[in-house]
């Protein structure tokens, strides 16, 4: 049974919560993923299985929620993050963040320092928006960027992304890899050697720009981007009870 939050931007965001023990476990998908993937329904159950608190929502223009996603940007997200999270949770947070989700967790360490009790990443892409599609695009896209307001990007999972203009801008708001990035607690980062959307450089610069005392960065050989495969749902598990 899905539930619905009104946030105060006038988004509804769709989400499960599973009542239990803190701090309660939050899972961050990727860009165009949804809370219906494997990962957040591994983490679900395996929360249910050790009475954990639990917390999976789809972003605004994602999965069940309202919005277009071409309408969306880091910062809305980012504002959806911190609705769910307000609302729905109390006490600590261990906060779980894929790809895009990675970026949002550390918006998070930022913006709610005090409840963030452990991290976990798996393939945390910081400042892709900058550092991956600004960084790459052609000056035909640049230029299409500002005549037309958007690119399309090829996906391997679905139909193209289309990136607007506002998300680059946007983006640059809320960049985590130019200014200290202070990680006061356990933190945990897994990144797949096969990975073709986020590169090992960018799990060892944002290792070496995090400021934090107990920190460790995992590579999984032959782990593509996704790292939903059985052994890295355990590894995944492994490192948030880790983390706990």
């Amino acid at each position: 049974m899905v539930d619905f939050l009104e946030t105060e931007q006038g988004r509804r965001l769709a989400y499960h919560k599973t009542e239990g023990a803190g701090p309660t476990v939050v899972f961050l998908g990727g860009l165009k993923s949804d809370m219906e993937g494997t990962k957040a329904i591994h983490l679900e159950d395996w929360c249910q299985a050790r009475g954990q608190a639990f917390l999976r929502f789809d972003y605004s223009g994602h999965g069940q929620s309202s919005e277009r996603f071409e309408d969306g940007c880091i910062g809305d997200w980012h504002e959806d993050t911190l609705a769910a999270v307000d609302a729905l949770t109390e006490g600590g947070l261990v906060v779980v963040g894929s790809s895009m989700g990675g970026w949002q967790a550390l918006l998070l360490a930022k913006a709610r320092a005090d409840r963030i009790k452990g991290m976990v990443t798996i393939a945390a892409a910081p400042d892709f928006t900058e550092d991956g599609y600004w960084a790459n695009f052609t000056n035909a896209q640049k230029e299409a960027l500002e005549a037309v307001g958007h690119v399309e990007l090829p996906s391997d999972y679905m139909e193209p992304y289309i990136i607007t203009k506002r998300m680059i801008e946007d983006g640059r708001d809320h960049l985590v890899l130019r200014e200290a990035l202070p990680l006061p607690f356990p933190v945990r980062f897994l990144q797949g050697t096969e990975d073709t959307a986020v590169t090992r450089e960018t799990a060892l610069r944002l290792l070496d720009h995090a400021d934090c005392e107990n920190m460790r960065l995992t590579l999984v050989k032959g782990g593509d981007h996704s790292l939903s495969d059985p052994r890295s749902l355990d590894l995944i598990t492994q490192a948030i009870t880790e983390v706990l």
